[in-house]
């Protein structure tokens, strides 16, 4: 048996938050692919393929949630949208929250080209971006509290086995949730190392 390359204790690195949002994407694909129906499309969301000339790209998912919030998940990161307060991209391989003043997107992102114009918050929009970050992460949470309450622990268990290849930390099915949560606390008490060193992507 493959050993679980355990995270660590203390307080999250960039790296930490970085293989955790990269776990989830992959459970997301595999609940997409899972043999029983696409559980994505089970629980709402929309499933939109891509056109003929980007025909190589997979589809997009995205939902509408209430209270004007909305997700859409792509294999390179996930944006989050409140019609108050704008929208945040998440990159899959950085953990770098990138702000825009948009709440939605205007055309589904097969690729960074087609997202809007995105920003490391200044300091007058890191706690819109926190904010987001926030809810984003409660999603997340309550998400896989719904895959375990309706599919089973052991649903999530098997999609994990592929993944824990002795290479990738292995966050445990069980253990999903909690690491999440301490996640945002920490970034309630200090955010800074989500945007350390953080690219800008613009269109």
């Amino acid at each position: 048996m493959v050993p679980i390359r355990q995270f660590p204790v203390s307080k999250f690195t960039a790296a930490d938050a970085v293989d955790l949002l990269s776990q989830q994407v992959w459970c997301w694909g595999c609940d997409i692919a899972r043999k029983e129906g696409n559980w994505l499309v089970e629980i709402g969301f929309q499933r939109t393929p891509p056109p003929e000339d980007r025909s190589s790209e997979s589809s997009v998912y995205s939902i509408s949630l209430p209270s004007d919030r909305n997700i859409v998940l792509r294999g390179f990161g996930v944006f989050y949208g409140a019609s108050d307060i704008g929208g945040i991209f998440l990159p899959r391989y950085q953990f770098r929250p990138l702000y825009t003043t948009k709440s939605e997107l205007q055309r589904p992102p097969w690729s960074d080209t087609d997202l809007p114009r995105l920003n490391t918050p200044n300091n007058s929009q890191k706690s819109k971006c926190i904010s987001l970050l926030h809810g984003l992460i409660d999603w997340i949470c309550c998400y896989e509290e719904e895959v375990t309450n309706r599919l089973g622990i052991e649903y999530r268990q098997s999609t994990l086995k592929e993944w824990n290849n002795g290479k990738r930390r292995l966050i445990p099915a069980g253990e999903i949730v909690s690491r999440w949560r301490e996640l945002s606390q920490q970034v309630t008490r200090d955010s800074s190392f989500c945007f350390e060193e953080a690219n800008d992507l613009d269109q």
